[in-house]
C-alpha cells in the first residue's frame, strides 16, 4: 500500500474564502472530497503525504544542512545546549535518554506479542540512539500554568543562521499542518477551525532528530524505538536516509517513501483524544534498514554526512486549553476513555512515562 499524496494547493486558494464558523455546507463538491479523503486517510493509516507550495526542497535541504552540521559537533559542545531542568522540551536531547514507549508500557508490550511475528516492530535494548534538537516555534501565551512547557528557546555558539533557518522552516511546516488540520475537521464533519482554533499559542516544536550512521549504522539498530507522538499532528520533511515503519489501523506494518518536495504527516494522542478515539495516534519506529545502508554507501562515496536528520515539528494543543472530544464526537460511546483534561497536564503526564521529566540532575 502507497499513502496518497494529498496537494494542498486547491485547498489553499479556496480557504480564503471559507469564514471559520462556516459548517462548509457551501464547499465544492470536488473540495469536500478532498477534505474527507484527508479525514479518511489519518483515521485509516495515522499517516498522510501532502504537497504543500509554500515548503520546498530547497527550503528542506537548507534545514538538513544546518542541522548536520550542528550533530557533527563534538558531544561536549552539544551537550552545552542540553536543558534537563526543563523535560528537554527546549535545546538538545542526548543519545541515549529518550525511552521509547514499547519499552515501559507492560499493556503494549502484550499487544506486540499478540501481533504477526512479520508485523511486529524490532525489540529496543534500551533508550533511543538518536540526538534531538528542540526549537520552539511560534508566540508563546502571555499567561500559562506551563511555564516549562513554553521555555525560551536556546541558541549554540557559532551558527548565526540558526535563528532565522529554524524560525523560517518551522513556521512553513506549522502552515501546511494548519491547513490539514483544517481539511481534516472538515471531512470530520466539524466546524473548519475546530482543531486550528485550539493551536494558537500552542508549544509547537522543530525538533530535528540527529543519528549518526559512522557509529550506529548496522541493519537493525534502532534510532527510535516503536512509540506514538504525544502531541496533536507531527510533520516531517524527507530525510536523506530511510528507515521510517509506520503501522496502519489494521496492525499492518509498513515503511514510508517520502517523495522529492512532500511532507510527511502523523497522527499524534491529542488528535485522538479530540475525536474520541475515531482518529488514533499513528505507531511508528526507525530502524536503520538495507535500504538505509544502501544510502550510507552512496553518502560515503559522495563525501555527504552521515549523520542522519529527520526535520520533525510537533503541532501541539495550546497548553491551557482542554483536551475533550469536540462536535458529535462527544457522543461518541468511547468518549468516556478520553475525559476532559488540560493539554500541558496530558503532555507532563507523557513526558514522564519516556523519561523526559523528573531527570533534573541529568547533565
Amino acid at each position: 500500500m502507497e499513502l496518497p499524496v494529498i496537494d494542498l494547493a486547491p485547498y489553499l486558494e479556496t480557504s480564503t474564502k471559507l469564514r471559520s464558523e462556516s459548517d462548509c455546507t457551501n464547499l465544492d463538491p470536488e473540495m469536500k472530497s478532498l477534505c474527507e479523503e484527508v479525514s479518511r486517510t489519518l483515521r485509516e493509516t495515522g499517516a498522510l503525504l501532502v504537497k504543500d507550495p509554500r515548503c520546498s526542497a530547497e527550503d528542506n535541504d537548507k534545514f538538513l544542512d544546518m542541522m548536520e552540521k550542528y550533530f557533527e559537533k563534538p558531544e561536549e559542545f552539544k551537550r552545552l545546549q542540553g536543558r534537563p531542568h526543563l523535560h528537554y522540551q527546549v535545546g538538545v536531547t542526548p543519545e541515549g535518554v529518550e525511552v521509547p514507549r514499547s519499552l515501559v508500557d507492560e499493556e503494549m508490550q502484550e499487544k506486540l506479542r499478540a501481533m504477526p511475528k512479520e508485523f511486529q516492530p524490532a525489540t529496543p535494548t534500551g533508550p533511543d540512539r538518536k540526538w534531538r534538537y528542540m526549537w520552539r516555534v511560534g508566540p508563546r501565551p502571555p499567561n500559562t500554568r506551563f511555564k516549562e512547557l513554553n521555555s525560551e528557546p536556546v541558541i549554540p555558539e557559532g551558527f548565526p543562521e540558526w535563528k532565522a533557518t529554524m524560525d523560517s522552516w518551522g513556521y512553513k511546516m506549522i502552515s501546511a499542518i494548519e491547513a490539514v488540520a483544517e481539511m481534516a475537521a472538515i471531512g470530520f464533519g466539524l466546524q473548519k477551525d475546530a482543531f486550528t482554533s485550539l493551536m494558537k499559542q500552542g508549544p509547537h516544536l522543530l525538533a530535528p532528530t540527529g543519528s549518526d550512521l559512522r557509529r550506529h549504522g548496522q541493519e537493525g539498530t534502532v534510532f527510535a524505538g516503536y512509540h506514538y507522538d504525544l502531541n496533536f499532528l507531527t510533520i516531517h520533511g524527507r530525510s536523506r536516509f530511510p528507515g521510517l515503519n509506520i503501522w496502519l489501523r489494521n496492525g499492518q506494518k509498513m515503511g514510508v517513501k517520502v517523495p522529492v518536495g512532500c511532507l510527511l504527516i502523523q497522527t499524534g494522542k491529542q488528535i485522538e483524544w479530540l475525536t474520541a478515539g475515531d482518529c488514533i495516534a499513528g505507531m511508528h519506529e526507525v530502524v536503520v534498514n538495507s535500504r538505509t545502508t544502501d544510502a550510507i554507501k552512496v553518502a560515503i562515496k559522495q563525501n555527504r554526512s552521515l549523520w542522519r536528520v529527520s526535520s520533525t515539528l510537533f503541532a501541539h494543543i495550546a497548553s491551557d486549553a482542554v483536551l475533550k472530544p469536540l462536535g458529535h464526537f462527544a457522543d461518541s460511546p468511547h468518549g468516556g476513555i478520553y475525559p476532559p483534561i488540560c493539554a500541558g497536564e496530558f503532555v507532563e503526564k507523557e513526558l514522564a512515562v519516556i523519561n523526559l521529566k523528573g531527570r533534573k540532575g541529568e547533565p
